[in-house]
């Protein structure tokens, strides 16, 4: 959970809960921060007693009590009382609407004072946002904040991030401190579940991005149709300006099928061949022939509503121009030529654990580094791959523990269909036994295709690596920029970014 969020003025219950809930005036006690975890609460803080997937914020009052909370936010009929300990209670119909509203509030409505994208989909949403950070900050240092994946901060100083998008108050709090660094924009990743959740409940957004829609989170959302259904959320965000929807998708076929008449929504997607159509309709779009011109980079002639151009870009992999693709939509509806648009995206770098390039020189295999963790990113990471292998293409992974079972054994068969090589191995196992987690995988290998197994991940990394050839690929996949491995509640130190470096230098010695 989020710690509890302050800041350095005080409200009054009554004006916090104004329009909400009446608060009588022997009530009105000072309030000087939210909290929805009762073991980092506050004295004077509103505790928000709100219902998780695993337990109930209601039991633990009595400890948000003895912290010194100022009041009580639990569901139930709208009341306001004082209890037998002299703490006040509120009561709400809608605890997670409410706390959008409180912290929107508490923090002087941030998000109005800023631009925000939002960006959902199951894949390419942090190398979108930080292609769209890096873009913005080019020219001018300083004005754009992320939020998500990797951190919370002014792009280039980030601060770690336990969750892509935080809990309601993290969310409010957070854009209230970009906005007191001077920020102007924030690109912020909203997965399906803040949106479920209500995590980015009374965010302005002004715009909205949809990458894509694969398999991914169906333990928690059941189907793909309620997966999609919680991406769609995004887009009925009231305060909307616009929206860059992938084309080629078909949810997002769906999406733009069903777009909004006050939302400018623009249209992006890769050709196969040069006849490819526009989207139907008025919808202004992009599309982009790709080609690769070396080992080490990707090319876009682009054409559509705003006119041709070219990008040669040092990214790698088709996954990668849907997601420039993206991001250069977001960059024209912001009001910027083609031509500047193009400029900035050509110069814009992977972020941490996105397919991030070791070795490939002086004798040593190539090593890639990728946060790739359901059946389609690992089919597309390894598929990327494949031009620049002229020997073995391998691929280490897992799956992580406690999350979608169905999509280990899609996993085993995209590794299956395009690796020569693979090494499972543990991911983050979380509360599962890694070996049930490896089996779940196994069961979508074929019979008869080269697979090792070693569950200790840094084992693993040092395996292949002994075992690859200097013309070999080796793709290391799932975890990408993780510092850490989650393994029956704690978190280990562990780096695969630091593992590879450990094994290439091993082989050196």
């Amino acid at each position: 959970m989020m710690a509890a969020q302050r800041l350095s003025t005080s409200w009054r219950l009554a004006g916090l809960l104004d329009g909400i809930v009446e608060v009588p005036d022997a009530l009105d006690v000072p309030v000087t921060g939210l909290g929805a975890d009762s073991r980092t609460l506050e004295p004077g803080q509103i505790f928000i007693a709100r219902r998780g997937a695993t337990t109930d914020g209601v039991r633990y009052i009595d400890d948000a009590v003895a912290a010194g909370a100022a009041a009580l936010l639990r569901e139930g009929e709208a009341s306001c009382r004082k209890r037998a300990d002299g703490v006040v209670e509120v009561q709400v119909p809608d605890v997670v609407a409410c706390t959008g509203k409180l912290a929107d509030r508490f923090f002087d409505h941030p998000s109005r004072d800023l631009q925000v994208v939002g960006i959902t989909g199951t894949n390419g949403k942090t190398s979108s946002a930080h292609f769209i950070a890096q873009a913005l900050s080019a020219e001018n240092a300083g004005s754009c904040g992320v939020l998500g994946t990797l951190g919370v901060g002014v792009h280039g100083a980030l601060r770690p991030s336990r969750l892509t998008t935080p809990d309601a108050i993290g969310v409010h709090g957070q854009l209230a401190q970009l906005r007191g660094l001077g920020v102007r924009t924030a690109v912020m990743e909203v997965s399906s579940h803040a949106l479920d959740q209500g995590r980015v409940e009374c965010v302005e957004f002004d715009g909205a991005v949809f990458t894509n829609l694969t398999r991914d989170h169906l333990d928690y959302h059941g189907d793909m149709q309620a997966y999609g259904d919680a991406k769609r959320k995004l887009f009925d965000a009231p305060a909307l300006r616009y929206a860059v929807i992938n084309a080629d998708d078909a949810y997002g076929v769906e999406l733009l099928a069903a777009r909004r008449a006050d939302v400018q929504t623009l249209a992006y997607g890769l050709d196969t061949h040069d006849e490819a159509p526009p989207p139907a309709g008025d919808v202004p779009w992009i599309r982009a022939r790709i080609s690769s011109p070396g080992d080490s980079a990707i090319a876009l002639s682009l054409r559509g509503s705003f006119g041709e151009g070219r990008l040669v870009s040092g990214l790698v992999g088709r996954f990668n121009g849907y997601n420039l693709l993206a991001s250069l939509g977001v960059l024209l509806c912001m009001g910027w030529t083609l031509s500047s648009a193009l400029k900035q995206l050509a110069r814009v770098q992977a972020p941490a654990g996105r397919m991030q390039r070791f070795g490939g020189d002086a004798g040593q295999p190539l090593v890639v580094v990728d946060y790739s963790h359901t059946p389609d990113s690992l089919a597309r990471a390894l598929e990327s791959l494949r031009g620049q292998c002229s020997g073995k293409l391998w691929c280490v992974f897992g799956a992580g523990g406690d999350r979608d079972r169905g999509k280990r054994p899609m996993m085993g068969a995209a590794a299956a269909a395009h690796a020569d090589a693979i090494v499972l191995t543990d991911d983050n196992p979380r509360g599962e036994e890694g070996e049930r987690i490896i089996d779940d995988i196994r069961a979508g290998i074929p019979e008869g295709s080269r697979v090792l197994t070693e569950r200790d991940r840094g084992a693993a990394l040092a395996l292949a690596l002994a075992g690859a050839m200097p013309t070999d690929v080796v793709l290391v996949a799932g975890k990408g920029h993780e510092n850490y491995q989650e393994i029956h509640g704690r978190r280990f130190p562990f780096s695969d970014a630091a593992a590879v470096r450990a094994a290439l230098q091993a082989r050196r010695a």
